[in-house]
């Protein structure tokens, strides 16, 4: 089928964690990026029994910069229980969503644990993103925008408040994460090449990498010196 072909077309492949504390709406977020709807919004996240058990996986094809990215997004259980399972997924990670509950001051102060395990355990250079989760119940906050914001800036990540209800900055956070990935990759800071990177070549990407040398060697092979 052409449609599921050329649908399958990208230039290249990132692979992206989602981690942070139980309850913080983790997966919520990941099925409203893939699906626009959220699976578990109706869920109440204190109820442990709803809870990831070890790591969920979703993917999605998305268009940043001209460039066609396909995320391979791994949804990490919270629960200290499960944290042995989910550690071996950090490997070779290249971006990362960082997600703290705005509403609960528990979760926030869990974040340098997490992020402490994605920089030993993933790529050197894994981009992460910290996400402010549950903006709707502004209300009820107890991590206010403001130190949320230095958090981030002194830890060098981006930041957004997010609500996987409502899928506000829910994409952003992603294509943000993304784009900041492929400006290392033309910069030459990353190299999708290298062991571990978390990126690949897709095949549209692989086909431009090779066009230039095939031309080399047509032109050598008409050379007739």
């Amino acid at each position: 089928n052409t449609t599921i072909a050329m649908s399958e077309t990208y230039d290249f492949l990132f692979k992206f964690l989602v981690i942070g504390n139980a309850g913080t709406g983790k997966s919520c977020l990941l099925h409203q990026f893939i699906e626009k709807r959220c699976k578990l919004c109706s869920i109440d996240f204190k109820d442990d029994s709803n809870h990831t058990i070890g790591v969920e996986f979703g993917s999605k094809i998305i268009n940043v910069v001209n460039k066609y990215v396909k995320l391979q997004i791994w949804d990490t259980a919270g629960q200290e229980r499960f944290r042995s399972v989910t550690r071996s997924y950090y490997r070779g990670a290249a971006g990362a969503l960082l997600v703290y509950d705005i509403t609960s001051r528990e979760t926030y102060n869990a974040l340098t644990n997490w992020l402490t395990d994605a920089r030993m355990l993933a790529s050197q250079n894994i981009v992460i993103i910290l996400c402010g989760n549950k903006k709707d119940l502004d209300a009820d906050r107890e991590v206010t925008f403001l130190e949320a914001s230095r958090f981030a800036q002194e830890n060098e990540l981006m930041f957004l408040e997010t609500s996987a209800l409502t899928g506000e900055n829910v994409e952003e956070a992603f294509v943000q994460c993304a784009r900041k990935i492929l400006n290392k990759i033309e910069s030459g800071e990353l190299d999708p090449e290298r062991m571990g990177s978390g990126i690949q070549y897709g095949d549209a990407a692989l086909r431009q990498l090779r066009s230039p040398r095939r031309g080399q060697a047509e032109s050598a092979q008409e050379c007739g010196c």
